[in-house]
């Protein structure tokens, strides 16, 4: 039985992009580097992140069972409508009426929704169940 997963859907709005600042030679993480180093330009998020603006969406994914992919509750995913859902890749999906998000695991004749948190279980998709892939997640904006 797949695991209830209420998600929020958002269009990315391309009629209001807002451009904010960008150091594009990136910030170290290990020692300091003085910030003369660092041209700033400007950066708009969706133009980075959508690469198909017809067939992308945002999502808010709630609950933990990605947690190992990255993905946390409260966690915006892009994703990706005209990507193939080819093995291994993350998708958004709809099982029996309901939205979850998982990996999908593909085995000689058999899909399965691989959840990347242990305490849940992988849902083996059979031929009793209505699957629709509705997206790739390409990216996850996350809250620190």
């Amino acid at each position: 039985m797949p695991i209830k997963t209420n998600l929020t859907f958002f269009i990315p709005d391309f009629e209001n992009t807002l451009e904010f600042p960008f150091i594009s030679g990136g910030i170290k993480a290990g020692f300091p580097s003085p910030a003369a180093d660092f041209d700033e330009s400007k950066i708009s998020l969706d133009n980075v992140l959508v690469k198909n603006r017809e067939a992308t969406f945002y999502a808010k994914a709630s609950g933990n069972s990605m947690i190992g992919a990255g993905i946390d509750d409260g966690d915006i995913m892009v994703i990706d409508r005209s990507l193939e859902p080819t093995n291994n890749k993350i998708a958004v999906c709809c099982i029996d009426g309901e939205f979850t998000v998982k990996r999908i695991k593909t085995d000689k004749n058999c899909v399965y929704l691989m959840p990347e948190n242990s305490a849940f279980e992988p849902i083996k998709v059979t031929e009793n169940n209505e699957l629709i892939i509705w997206g790739i997640v390409t990216y996850v904006i996350k809250s620190v």
